[in-house]
């Protein structure tokens, strides 16, 4: 029977890797010009932990972090982990609005912050949901509005009236004695949460996803097997930490492989460039507009990519043309393609570097050992043949413990089998691979023939002019639904709507060619990298009520 990688919690497996191996890279910022070996990192880390636990922060208590990757992201990621308590990792670009739900739905005890992201002033935003912060005790915050929230944190060295600042919690722990520390180790479960993630919220209110050490530590290996890690590796990750492709297939895969994290503040192509030579990176993630930007920058030629191996494209449908230009262009000839949610901790399927080329750009691979995948029909909840589209369900330890308070949106997805269902649709092959061909709520139904949103844009990828496209259903008063392509054109391109009509027209059956053809600047993207289709689909929606979608211009999405 196969065991799972460990029945450790995240605290006891850190601390067991830092033994093995005290002085290799863990964490490098080249860009910061910072380099911390293990053994550093776990002494800042235990600082911490002790400081958290002296302001009364201890196991099952929620902290959040609202911040972009800055280098205490994961000291905060690490030292919750081992005192027990959940980290609640916040989206950097939420708003106000967005921030009070969670620290009020999360129920927050801690907040950490960093100053500012983009246009948000976080300071400012504290001050003006939390007045208290200004007069109140630091550790002993009274609110009003968040009666749960006790201690804030910036994560610098400024000092702010209200607030920890990172040095102040570090010198603390620094001259605490390390008993209650060892004691809290000692006392952390595999199967406590320790990881609280929101969804995009796409439909309806965010939900908290709880995740314990046993989901996403074992999910963390099994990635890092499927792209044959080891502690010679230098994972490069200019991908958010607040998600799960950040803290999930990048710092769990190289924690659980003695490996070395590459790790950037934000994406910047040019920078993910230099690093990745600076650093002799080995594996590189992003999700494919990263991979895009980074192939389409000016300088790419000027760089040495050569040192790179394997990685991860993920986070949104992965275009063939894109991975093989990844896997030729920048030598990523072991890249490696994961599919799944966070729900899932997140992995459901993902390639592997001994795959064939073809499986490896054209399906998202075989199911994660340890864990079970069905595909079903969802409407008789049946199960699917090979080639036959259905909802992709999963089951097994990677199925989250269920969404914070939130016991019937649980119960909706994890049915009573202890199925999770994705809400995507996909297919199995009888080698089995597997293929997303969208949402359930993404499929197209044009008077009863079925489109997949997926198979079109996969369609146009190797268009000329095309650098990046998305498929949608518009509201159409004879079909239903017909489809609308948004597409980003490359550089200098004159590409018009009637040759991608015609390339489409020449090439597939004509009810699946998209009708509207709308070129627009960008996508509308969540946090976490993912294109908001619901926002697309809602544009052309209002584009047709007003009559302005025909002819087709560069539009601007409204905001």
């Amino acid at each position: 029977m196969e065991q799972l990688h460990t029945d450790l919690s995240i605290g006891q497996y850190f601390e067991q890797t830092v033994a093995e191996h005290p002085d290799r890279d863990f964490i490098v910022m080249p860009d910061r010009g910072l380099r911390w070996s293990y053994a550093q990192f776990n002494e800042r880390v235990d600082d911490l932990a002790k400081a958290l636990l002296i302001n009364g922060i201890s196991a099952g208590d929620h902290v959040g972090i609202w911040a972009r990757n800055v280098p205490d992201w994961m000291t905060f990621m690490f030292a919750t982990a081992k005192i027990g308590a959940v980290l609640v990792t916040v989206n950097p670009v939420y708003k106000s609005h967005e921030l009070a739900y969670v620290i009020k739905q999360a129920d927050l005890k801690a907040l950490a912050i960093i100053d500012a992201y983009r246009d948000v002033d976080y300071v400012k935003v504290l001050r003006e949901l939390i007045p208290e912060s200004m007069t109140d005790e630091r550790g002993a915050l009274q609110s009003a509005e968040y009666p749960q929230l006790k201690m804030l944190i910036y994560l610098g060295p400024e000092k702010y009236k209200g607030f920890f600042s990172m040095p102040e919690l570090l010198l603390l722990g620094e001259h605490t004695d390390d008993a209650d520390l060892r004691a809290a180790v000692a006392a952390t479960d595999p199967d406590d949460v320790v990881n609280m993630q929101y969804t995009s919220g796409t439909t309806g209110f965010p939900k908290g996803v709880q995740l314990t050490s046993r989901n996403i530590l074992n999910n963390g290996f099994y990635i890092g097997e499927r792209q044959r890690l080891t502690g010679e590796d230098r994972v490069c990750l200019p991908v958010p930490l607040f998600h799960c492709f950040g803290c999930v297939l990048g710092v769990m895969a190289i924690l659980t492989h003695g490996a070395t994290t590459i790790l950037l503040e934000e994406f910047n192509p040019f920078l993910v460039l230099a690093a990745v030579e600076k650093e002799k990176a080995t594996a590189l993630y992003g999700v494919p507009t990263m991979f895009i930007a980074e192939l389409e920058h000016p300088a790419f030629d000027q760089f040495d990519l050569s040192s790179l191996r394997t990685g991860i494209m993920a986070g949104s449908p992965c275009p063939v043309d894109i991975m093989k230009r990844v896997i030729n262009d920048m030598h990523c000839k072991d890249i490696t393609i994961t599919y799944g949610l966070t729900e899932a901790s997140p992995a459901m399927t993902m390639s592997d570097v001994t795959d064939p080329l073809e499986a490896r750009c054209e399906t998202v691979g075989k199911k994660m050992p340890i864990s079970e995948v069905l595909i079903v029909d969802p409407e008789t909840g049946k199960e699917c043949p090979p080639g036959v589209p259905g909802e992709l369900c999963a089951r097994g330890y990677n199925v989250m413990k269920g969404y914070y308070n939130m016991p019937e949106a649980t119960e909706e997805a994890i049915d009573e089998e202890g199925w999770l269902h994705s809400g995507d649709l996909g297919t199995i092959d009888e080698q089995g691979y597997y293929r997303i061909t969208g949402r359930i709520k993404d499929m197209i139904i044009r008077g009863g023939e079925n489109i997949y949103p997926r198979e079109i844009e996969e369609f146009l990828y190797p268009l000329e002019g095309v650098k990046d496209v998305q498929v949608v259903g518009a509201p159409d008063e004879k079909y239903g639904e017909i489809g609308a392509a948004f597409i980003i054109r490359n550089p200098d391109s004159d590409l018009s709507a009637d040759e991608v009509r015609e390339f489409c027209y020449d090439k597939m059956a004509r009810y699946k060619a998209p009708k509207y053809i709308c070129f627009v600047d960008e996508f509308p993207m969540t946090g976490s990298g993912k294109v908001k289709k619901f926002v697309l689909r809602d544009q052309i929606a209002v584009w047709l009520e007003d009559g302005t979608v025909e002819p087709a211009p560069t539009y601007k999405l409204t905001p």
